[in-house]
């Protein structure tokens, strides 16, 4: 994970001086997705909720991208305390109202509104000094009793505070530039809050008069003076969340005056004893060198301290080392429990799930135009297997062995796992069995073991049979079944899902049965971009695909595959009825789209029969059209043509509206929707296509072969000007084919400035049908054809 680090400005909000990251939260994303679709080893399962954001991330912070609660974190607990210390005298909605206004959203227009609450309380404040009624007064006086000592001292209290939140609440936008730190420069007014807390004697109000004061030497130009009183009282002041909130500042001014070694050390006490400001602590935290470090670590007082140093040292560097030097100092701290699934989830990140490897090239680059090397499973584990760093793999091992941590069931279940890992299966059961022993019987924690077990039985399996089968049916309907309906929260069970799938698709693969790896495959997402499912290029495989589907007496595993699988029997009859149309085999076409149940009824964008001289679906389907054709209605339509013209009848109409309707459904014509299904591909580029499909689609010699007879039938010039432009259309498309028949990526593609030749019917029409209206329809409305002509 790589974290940012900017030193030269300062940012600071209510919580404690930070460095200028903040600004810019709203550029990272935030939700880690990818964590669950590379990983099975969940550690919210064991791991008290405070690490949450420094669990193994490709992000900032796990979950979050970046932190955004400067201003808000401890809004809970400020309302907690102070609803405690007023009790019956002010209720909650009005406490959380002075403390917070009415949570109106940063970006609303109603400013005034907003920060109503704060004229308020001045208001108060003046009503409580010169006892004459306001707004203010009149208002709350029916809902709370101002007489109140401690209602009195609440309002007093908020109205010191907010002079101070003048400076310390950032504003919640982001910026590519570091801001400098506003600063308080009121300094009676500074005195006036330290004077409070020396005179007064309540100690709820004392604490966190004592807190303000620190906040506001904080927020002043003379920072040291904050370090000057906390060391003078310290030793008087509660160690609750207030004193390390007041101890984290002290932290900040030591790294703002260049004393690293001690800011690092403040920081890992406020990690250590506040889980609340343990994301702060942790981004805050930043030792310059390995000087800076070592004298951080002598600072600490004891064990304890030390290990809570390599907590945060470890969540930047090396989980293995700091889960080492934390063991020998303190066997039982907490701290070792995020680093386990941090060093765990790390070693996850190099398995390879694909079951290929990425060709590299002559000059050792990864080559990313070729397809990628198949590997079996046995090949696929081996490589897996050797990327298990061994070290870190024995610290675990000895670690769970003495079973003296907080939490011996975390390091049993997590020896287990990389003993599956590397390949130690019988080993792995062993320690399952003794992490359920002790483990709580959450359902998270059940459902982690049941997950890591599977992966376990999966991972033992060389070659499928009736026996090891049954070992995984259950947990196989639970993975793809069962799971994807519930509310799962944190459970990552996406990549044993999508892992399963292939080592399935593997295995059958290297057993030749092809049929059930195709429907493990994993291939459920088409994207637009998809090249589509090659597996049905092979007519043995459709066929044999299709027999299955039809099959009544599958067994378990069969039956899992079938209800997992993207496709059923009607996209297959569809597929082979676009097969047979692009060969002109329209009665089995139509035989074939008999099958396809609703599929036979998706209707054309545009009229299918149409020609026009430019190449518009966008236009063709804009236009008006009389009549919509469905998709069995264009190839019966077809049919009723084709039966015309093997009788004679009509020869040129017929012929020219058969050779619009099978350029139509060409890449170049208006009915792409025809061809654009699953098993073809999708794509507005017939690159986006496999080879078989993008020869397929971009074929127009039956429609060529159409407008030819057109041609042959035509009795006037006009008919037979537009028939030579259409095939003018036909001889284009073939040039294109050929110009960039192997080109893969439309990308790729060298621009020879050629975009078009005097095809031989352009030299036709303008040599034989200059004196049509086609012809001059055609030059208005063909670029290619108007330069031609103008040369």
């Amino acid at each position: 994970m790589k974290k940012m680090f900017l030193n030269k400005f300062f940012l600071v909000f209510s919580g404690v001086l930070l460095f200028a990251y903040g600004i810019i939260y709203a550029c990272g994303g935030g939700d880690d997705w990818g964590m669950g679709y590379s990983s099975n080893f969940t550690p919210e399962t064991f791991v008290e909720k405070s690490y949450r954001p420094l669990f193994y991330s490709g992000e900032v912070f796990y979950g979050i991208g970046f932190d955004t609660q400067h201003n808000s974190r401890f809004n809970d607990d400020i309302k907690s305390d102070w609803n405690a210390y007023l009790k019956t005298k002010v209720d909650t909605a009005t406490v959380s109202y002075f403390l917070i206004g009415d949570n109106t959203s940063r970006y609303s227009y109603d400013k005034e509104n907003a920060s109503k609450y704060k004229e308020e309380i001045e208001q108060l404040h003046v009503f409580f000094k010169n006892k004459k009624g306001n707004q203010a007064s009149l208002k709350w006086g029916k809902k709370i009793n101002l007489k109140d000592d401690k209602t009195k001292a609440f309002i007093e209290f908020l109205y010191l505070a907010q002079k101070i939140e003048t400076v310390s609440v950032g504003e919640d936008y982001w910026s590519y530039e570091p801001r400098v730190a506003n600063t308080f420069d009121d300094l009676k007014k500074i005195q006036s809050i330290e004077n409070v807390y020396n005179t007064i004697s309540d100690p709820f109000l004392k604490n966190r008069y004592w807190f303000l004061t620190m906040k506001a030497y904080f927020y002043s130009s003379n920072k040291q003076k904050a370090i000057t009183f906390f060391n003078k009282t310290e030793a008087a002041v509660p160690k609750n969340v207030l004193y390390y909130r007041a101890l984290a500042y002290v932290a900040g001014i030591n790294h703002q005056q260049g004393k690293y070694s001690t800011s690092n050390y403040l920081y890992a006490q406020v990690f250590d004893k506040c889980p609340e400001m343990r994301i702060v602590t942790a981004y805050s935290f930043h030792p310059e060198n390995e000087a800076d470090w070592n004298k951080s670590l002598a600072m600490a007082k004891n064990n304890k301290e030390k290990a809570a140093l390599w907590a945060i040292h470890g969540y930047y560097k090396d989980e293995a080392q700091a889960i080492d030097k934390i063991y020998q100092l303190d066997p039982k701290n907490e701290h070792l429990n995020y680093l386990l699934t941090r060093l765990v989830n790390q070693q996850e990140q190099g398995i390879n799930n694909s079951f290929e490897l990425a060709r590299v090239d002559s000059e050792g680059s990864t080559d990313y135009g070729a397809p990628a090397i198949k590997q079996t499973v046995a090949e696929n584990k081996k490589g897996n297997q050797a990327k298990i760093d061994l070290k870190a793999f024995d610290l675990v091992s000895k670690i769970a062995s003495t079973g003296n941590t907080e939490k011996p069931y975390l390091w049993d279940i997590a020896l287990a796992y990389l003993q599956t890992l590397k390949g130690n299966f019988a080993k792995a059961d062993e320690n399952f069995a003794k992490a359920e022993k002790t483990m709580p019987k959450t359902e998270l924690a059940n459902n982690q073991l049941r997950l890591l077990r599977f992966v376990n039985n999966m991972s033992k399996i060389d070659k499928l049979n009736s026996k090891n089968e049954k070992t995984i049916l259950k947990d196989l309907n639970w993975l793809y079944k069962e799971l994807p309906k519930q509310q799962v929260g944190d459970f990552r069970y996406e990549n044993a899902s999508s892992w399963s799938k292939m080592y399935l698709m593997t295995l059958y693969t290297e057993q030749k049965n092809y049929v059930m790896a195709e429907l493990f495959a994993n291939t459920s997402a088409y994207g637009y971009w998809g090249t589509g499912n090659s597996f049905y290029d092979v007519e043995k495989n459709l066929l044999g695909m299709k027999a299955f589907l039809a099959k009544p007496d599958k067994t378990e595993i069969e039956k899992i595959g079938y209800s997992i699988y993207n496709l059923n029997l009607n996209n297959i009859n569809n597929f082979q009825a676009i097969q047979a149309t692009y060969q002109n085999k329209i009665p089995e076409a139509i035989t074939f789209m008999q099958q396809t149940d609703t599929l036979q009824n998706a209707v054309f964008y545009g009229n299918p029969f149409n020609g026009n001289i430019k190449d518009c679906h966008d236009c063709d389907h804009s236009a008006f059209q009389k009549k919509k054709y469905s998709q069995i209605e264009f190839l019966t339509t077809i049919k009723a043509m084709q039966d015309k013209l093997a009788k004679n009848e009509d020869v040129y109409t017929n012929s020219l509206l058969l050779g619009n309707a099978f350029y139509n459904i060409t890449h170049f014509g208006n009915g792409r929707s025809f061809y654009e299904i699953g098993i073809v591909g999708y794509g507005s580029s017939p690159y986006s296509f496999r080879d078989s499909m993008k020869k397929m689609i971009t074929d127009c010699s039956v429609s060529k072969m159409y407008y030819q007879k057109a041609l042959e039938a035509a009795t006037t010039k006009e008919q037979k000007a537009k028939c030579t432009y259409m095939l003018a259309k036909c001889e284009r498309n073939e040039y294109y084919n050929k110009k960039y028949i192997a080109v893969k990526n439309w990308w790729t593609a060298d621009d020879d400035k050629i975009n078009f030749l005097a095809w031989n019917n352009f030299k036709v029409l303008k040599k034989d049908y200059s004196d049509t209206k086609y012809y001059q329809d055609v030059i208005a409305e063909c670029g290619y054809f108007n330069t031609y002509v103008n040369q």
